[in-house]
């Protein structure tokens, strides 16, 4: 099981908290409006394949009938154990994305030392972590069928090795394997990511309605959800959950493989 990853409870830019990349230009016209007309949409998305996510949260998103991004480490025992819950999440709609084999992650960073040494990427290579995400592509494909992915990066760390320069041929290489990955593009009013642990359903709701206007996207990416870790209990998720079901003239709710697909669309 992967253990817990310590995120700041905070509305990030995600260029920021991956690593250093070259400055972003917007690509979309300032009329850009999502289906219906929203200015802004929220993905939902929850991370490594958790239990709360099958007890808590598609049960909640499914009352209102939105879909959402689950990004999974697919060696999870709850991969293998509830694997045919996963294949029928994912044939009412939501998105199952890749989020590696192993979780890989950077040992010498601070808060990692429950990095075990054989999945420490510090020692990693780009070819060994492209293959691995090759091989989750594969077994994400033979539970759903589908052939395009989207990709969220295990604890946000684009250098692979020892090399701070890799993060550029990481990221080269992922556009050959993916639709899109999370807080990377060329159009920075999609990068705005918040790793909710532990508010309340107010304070959730607060994030949400004091997005800067100029934001296209909001990346909401959970962890556990009224149990496992990096949670946030089940009714402050629900009351989100009904905010946005209630506003949905202003916030446009739907996968993040869909979202980005919508946006490319419109290029």
């Amino acid at each position: 099981m992967i253990k817990p990853i310590c995120f700041f409870a905070a509305l990030l830019l995600s260029l920021s908290s991956y690593a250093e990349t070259p400055s972003t230009v917007n690509t979309l016209g300032d009329t850009f409006t999502w289906p219906g007309g929203s200015k802004l949409a929220v993905s939902l998305s929850y991370d490594d394949a958790l239990n709360s996510q099958l007890d808590n949260v598609i049960p909640a998103l499914d009352k209102h009938n939105f879909k959402a991004s689950f990004y999974v480490v697919v060696n999870s025992p709850v991969m293998n154990v509830r694997l045919d819950e996963w294949r029928a999440a994912a044939n009412r709609g939501h998105e199952l994305g890749n989020h590696s084999v192993y979780h890989p992650c950077r040992a010498s960073l601070p808060n990692k030392d429950w990095v075990e040494a054989h999945h420490d990427l510090d020692h990693y290579s780009v070819a060994q972590m492209i293959e691995e995400l090759k091989v989750a592509n594969t077994f994400l494909k033979a539970i759903d069928g589908q052939s395009e992915r989207t990709y969220t990066v295990p604890c946000g760390d684009m250098v692979i090795g020892a090399d701070v320069l890799s993060h550029q041929q990481y990221l080269s290489q992922l556009n050959e394997l993916f639709t899109a990955v999370k807080g990377q593009g060329k159009d920075s009013r999609f990068s705005l990511i918040l790793y909710p642990e532990g508010q309340s359903g107010k304070e959730l709701i607060d994030y949400i309605r004091h997005i800067p206007a100029d934001a296209l996207l909001v990346n909401v990416i959970f962890h556990g959800v009224g149990g496992d870790y990096l949670s946030v209990s089940s009714e402050a998720h629900a009351e989100l959950l009904t905010f946005l079901a209630n506003n949905r003239d202003a916030y446009y709710v739907d996968s993040y493989i869909n979202l980005m697909k919508y946006a490319d669309s419109k290029l």
